[in-house]
């Protein structure tokens, strides 16, 4: 009894010290530790995702993988398996658990090691927002101090939702959202209790406890949670022994990508990055673009399909490499996969090696696929390649190009471009490997010999009424190449220019129905003591022609006679209202042959003026960003073409509420000019007169006839020595531009034979030009783009007529016959005068130079 009082008096003091040591140690610390407070309005790092139009994943981005959470939205049992596998006492306890401590220290002295953490769920949420992961005393006394302060300012559910959504979890996710898209592509809501314990072990050691580094560590790690959740009478002993009997699937899930438009994705993400600086990665922004899927997806096939064409009737260009000679020993699976590994696939086309051939078909190796067997069909088009002007005899067997050992590139048949899965950064999770799960058109797929082109291509489309980007595509391939070629590569326009010199001449006065001599110009330079003769391609010429013809034929030498009848200086003064940058125009008779430069969106933007009846409207391809909930950060406010009662309600711009009134394009044409011209592009389409009576014509855009629409017009753009191909034109509220060529911008895209193993409507063969090369891309897109659009109706601007003139003269007729045909104009500028009987060829004279009519 004697040694009682002795005792308390120790432990009053031992007490008393310690009080002051804590307390000691608080103020100490008190200036160093952080504002908890700052939790009530935590902004968790997220990913920034950009999106089409129509809500589908196009790309994301950001190094933090994560998918913010309501508690609500996390299963209850998932929540118990985390509580009962970090910290049982989580409801008990104010930040730190004493019994925890003290059970975690007899473990200690028990095994010598530390087997059982003694970290609550608030102290891990104190380290993993404030604190770094060191192994240092005074970490752990900070981190003390300021779980206890989280839990004076949030309550139990708030500090559980903060720590399910900030943990790692590994392979870069945050989150059991994002953990649950990484590891099973669900979500929380959806996985089995097997799968939720998978996840709530994973604190312990997320890179190597994890399913897809180990099955049998997580199948482990599985067991110890599951056991947890059954002590702590959170689950049945008949729910535990089902979770713990389920298979577990080892494969990486990356987020879904449903849009395969990558070089909007790198637009979007620029464009965030420079008005939100880098914060843009981690604030889960979500941008909405103004991409509609089914349009990018027909723009991917369209252009890429279209290159693909373009390559192979130049011929093959052989091999990528040898792997092993015929002779030598061949290579093993294990030696061709370790091969295969190490080479790119760009898209659909994937490395292959040549392990056998046969008279006419092949054996290949594919990464991932095995042994394939490409037959004749995929082989017949690779007659050898020369230059781009030349190219071998049809082959007839399969060792007229292959051989084995080679290592070649191979596509699927029929499937022009890749519909991915999951989200490009999950090669981190392979190692840069391909997926192993191909989809069901590579899957069944039947391959084909094909190669990377060595040409590329763009191609937009935008919608006229607003400017807003529908489809974009900026070369044949993101990975092979990033440069965008759609908003970045100024190329020449050739005659892809002569709408905009047309319109200035109707602007000047003159019509549809005017004559300008088709004939050769040979006309004299002093300065370079040389003539200048442009030509028409094809050579020939008409004599005097309408100038709808002359549009619609691309005929050259009219383009500079109309050019010359309105004046050199007035078409560079008019052309800047399309949007053309004057200083990039050669002051010279050249540009009415499109020796200026312009991106294909740049074009793009200057034919929707044609389209919306005379508006010019400023591209855009950002319609609104969200935050990580749903709150609007951004809103676009376009220039949208109004004709009259413009709406002028207020639009609410920005997360602040800016609120701005709409924007409307300025007028820059007439709608009588912008329907005159369409007509003449109508025209390059359809062509003209009536071919029952030998009257009938075609325009250089015939290949449209194909769609059977009656709404479409537009003009074919080749440049000189077919260097670039364009095609550009409308439909209903749409307008498209495709660009085919070198990236080398003074390289010719050549000429091709006949190739004898395809018939003569499988194939094209001859100069490559707008028409050939670039329009079929715009035709198959418009095929996808206006299939269920109706088809609509001529509908006049006021003060257009329809006037009945002369085939010939342009003239008005009184004969409804052969000689007569229907042309429209704007009131007042239509003929005056009647043909006569014995008008003829006495209308026109010509100098010596075959140069007079304009």
């Amino acid at each position: 009894m004697k040694f009682i009082k002795p005792l308390l008096i120790f432990s009053f003091i031992c007490m008393i010290l310690g009080v002051t040591t804590i307390f000691g140690f608080y103020y100490y610390l008190k200036p160093q530790l952080p504002d908890v407070a700052t939790l009530k309005d935590v902004q968790l790092q997220t990913p920034m995702k950009v999106f089409s139009e129509d809500d589908k994943l196009i790309a994301q981005f950001g190094e933090k993988r994560r998918i913010p959470l309501k508690l609500d939205d996390i299963p209850l049992q998932m929540q118990e398996a985390f509580i009962a596998t970090e910290d049982s006492r989580f409801y008990q306890h104010y930040g730190i658990d004493p019994i925890g401590i003290a059970r975690a220290a007899v473990v200690v002295a028990i095994s010598g090691s530390a087997k059982q953490g003694a970290s609550t769920i608030t102290q891990q949420l104190a380290r993993n927002f404030f604190l770094s992961n060191d192994k240092k005393i005074m970490r752990k006394i900070k981190e003390i101090f300021i779980a206890i302060h989280i839990e004076q300012i949030l309550n139990k559910q708030e500090i559980l939702e903060l720590y399910l959504n900030k943990i790692y979890l590994g392979y870069r996710s945050y989150g059991v959202g994002a953990a649950s898209l990484t590891y099973f592509g669900k979500e929380p809501k959806d996985l089995t209790l097997g799968e939720m314990a998978i996840i709530a072990g994973l604190p312990k050691a997320p890179s190597t406890m994890n399913p897809i580094y180990s099955i049998d560590r997580a199948k482990t790690r599985r067991h110890v949670v599951l056991l947890r959740m059954l002590e702590e009478n959170y689950i049945t002993k008949e729910e535990f022994d089902a979770a713990d009997a389920e298979p577990i699937d080892g494969e990486y899930h990356g987020a879904v990508i449903e849009v395969n438009a990558p070089y909007i994705a790198e637009l979007a993400r620029s464009w965030a990055v420079k008005r939100y600086g880098e914060e843009a990665y981690s604030s889960g922004m979500q941008i909405y673009t103004t991409v509609k899927s089914t349009l990018q997806e027909a723009a991917n096939e369209a252009a890429i399909g279209n290159l693909l064409a373009y390559d192979e009737r130049h011929g093959y260009r052989g091999p990528e490499a040898i792997a092993w000679k015929p002779n030598d020993t061949a290579f093993t699976k294990e030696q061709m996969d370790s091969y295969l590994k190490k080479q790119p696939s760009f898209g659909l086309i994937r490395s292959a090696l040549v392990t056998g051939i046969a008279k006419q078909s092949a054996t290949v190796y594919i990464k991932n696929r095995g042994e394939q067997t490409i037959e004749w069909d995929g082989l017949k088009w690779a007659r050898k390649y020369y230059n781009d002007k030349s190219q071998g005899r049809a082959p007839s067997k399969a060792s007229d190009m292959l051989e084995i050992g080679q290592q070649i590139w191979v596509r699927p048949m029929g499937v022009l471009q890749e519909k991915p899965e999951q989200e490009t950064e999950n090669a981190l999770a392979k190692t840069n490997e391909e997926s192993t799960n191909p989809t069901d058109a590579q899957a069944n797929a039947t391959w084909q010999l094909s190669q990377v082109p060595i040409a590329n291509t763009a191609f937009v489309a935008l919608n006229p009424e607003n400017g807003a980007v529908l489809s974009l595509v900026g070369g044949f391939n993101f990975v092979h190449s990033k440069f965008d070629r759609a908003t970045m590569a100024n190329r020449q326009v050739g005659s892809s220019i002569k709408p905009f010199i047309y319109s200035a001449a109707i602007d000047k006065g003159l019509t549809l129905a005017t004559l300008i001599n088709d004939a050769p110009i040979n006309q004299w330079d002093k300065g370079q003591g040389t003539a200048w003769r442009p030509k028409n391609s094809p050579p020939t010429y008409l004599g005097p022609t309408m100038l709808r013809r002359g549009l619609a034929q691309s005929k050259n030498v009219m383009a500079v006679r109309t050019l010359r009848r309105v004046g050199l200086d007035e078409v560079l003064d008019y052309l800047p209202r399309f949007g053309f940058d004057r200083d990039k125009l050669p002051y010279s008779e050249t540009v009415a042959l499109g020796a200026g430069s312009l991106t294909p969106l740049k074009m793009a933007q200057g034919i929707s003026v044609f389209a919306n009846g005379g508006y010019y409207v400023e591209p855009f391809y950002i319609d609104h960003v969200d935050g990580p909930y749903g709150d609007l950060i951004f809103h676009s406010n376009p220039t949208r073409v109004c004709s009259g009662n413009c709406p002028d309600t207020p639009i609410v711009v920005d997360v602040q509420g800016t609120e701005e009134t709409p924007k409307y394009a300025e007028k820059v044409i007439s709608p009588q000019t912008a329907f005159l011209v369409r007509q003449m592009m109508y025209s390059n389409i359809w062509g003209g007169g009536v071919w029952s009576n030998g009257t009938g014509w075609n325009g250089t855009g015939w290949r449209g006839q194909v769609l059977k629409r009656r709404d479409i017009g537009g003009k074919t753009g080749t440049t000189n020595d077919s260097v670039d191909a364009w095609y550009n034109g409308y439909g209903p509220n749409i307008v498209a531009t495709t660009w085919v060529g070198f990236d080398g911008a003074n390289r010719p895209l050549g000429y091709t034979a006949a190739n004898a193993n395809f018939s003569r409507k499988e194939q094209y063969n001859g100069s490559e030009a707008g028409g050939t090369t670039a329009q079929p891309a715009w035709v198959d897109f418009m095929k996808i783009a206006l299939k269920d659009v109706p088809e609509q109706d001529l509908t006049l601007p006021e003060n257009i007529i329809r006037v009945r003139i002369d085939r010939n003269s342009g003239l008005l007729t009184k004969k409804n016959d052969d000689s007569s045909m229907w042309e429209y104009f704007e009131a007042g500028t239509q003929p005056t005068e009647y043909v006569s009987d014995d008008s003829g060829t006495d209308l026109y004279t010509e100098d010596e130079d075959g140069d007079s009519l304009f």
